[in-house]
């Protein structure tokens, strides 16, 4: 199956991403280079929105939130993605991508409030929006957030980049023969606990049937390849 090719997009990007070589933190030259991906990527007319998530720099389930109370690590978490946002809008602008970012916690001298209808009108000018903070609540993960951002501007595919170049039988990093997938659906990826994404997010896609596809960030080009149907990654159809 080949998708049309879309007109607007949602990219999740993962804090590791951003991270590059270093153990925690922020990376200035990965940055630079996820910053030149979408740039690229935005020459083929395609509307680009992003979430990103936090996981360099903090994540509320990890073992050093173990002492925090959840919902409190978990805000921790979203303020981390915006710290993400920021950096990441930063390296956009310094390549001529106007961007905005857009917080489900308000942080009104940083970012502008999550406003759907400003969101899709930012996208309509040709402008790159970044939503960080999560949803704005606790016990939800950036999937989750990438899920319902991308239906609620009507995204045409949510692109969820990642450190292999697609979904697989088991982790390919541990495991030299497992298998990658080309296509499956949703409910198939829960059935195998492949751990692509989490129940939450699947859910919301498969409910509104919107495709997801996962590949490799750490090729160049890919993002581009992507847009362009090019037969890169995993497709996980809503059915």
């Amino acid at each position: 199956m080949r998708l049309p090719k879309p007109k607007r997009v949602l990219l999740k990007v993962s804090g590791e991403a951003l991270r590059g070589k270093e153990r925690y933190g922020i990376d200035v030259d990965a940055v630079q280079e996820v910053a030149e991906e979408i740039a690229a990527a935005l020459k083929s007319k395609v509307q680009i929105a992003i979430v990103v998530g936090g996981g360099n720099i903090w994540r509320g389930t990890s073992k050093d939130a173990t002492g925090i109370d959840r919902v409190t690590a978990d805000y921790m978490g979203m303020l981390a993605t915006v710290i993400n946002a920021l950096a990441l809008q930063d390296a956009l602008e310094k390549i001529g991508v106007p961007t905005r970012v857009q917080s489900a916690i308000e942080i009104l001298k940083l970012a502008e409030s999550y406003i759907r209808r400003r969101a899709v009108r930012h996208l309509e000018k040709g402008r790159v929006v970044i939503f960080a903070g999560g949803t704005g609540n606790p016990y939800f993960s950036t999937d989750t957030t990438a899920a319902l951002r991308a239906i609620e501007i009507d995204a045409d595919v949510l692109l969820k980049a990642t450190q292999v170049d697609g979904v697989y039988t088991a982790d390919p990093r541990t495991h030299p023969k497992a298998e990658r997938f080309k296509e499956l659906t949703a409910m198939e990826a829960i059935q195998k606990r492949l751990g692509v994404m989490d129940t939450t997010a699947f859910s919301l896609c498969m409910e509104n049937e919107l495709p997801i596809i996962v590949f490799s960030l750490y090729r160049k080009g890919n993002v581009r390849r992507v847009l362009a149907g090019e037969p890169v990654g995993t497709l996980i159809r809503s059915n």
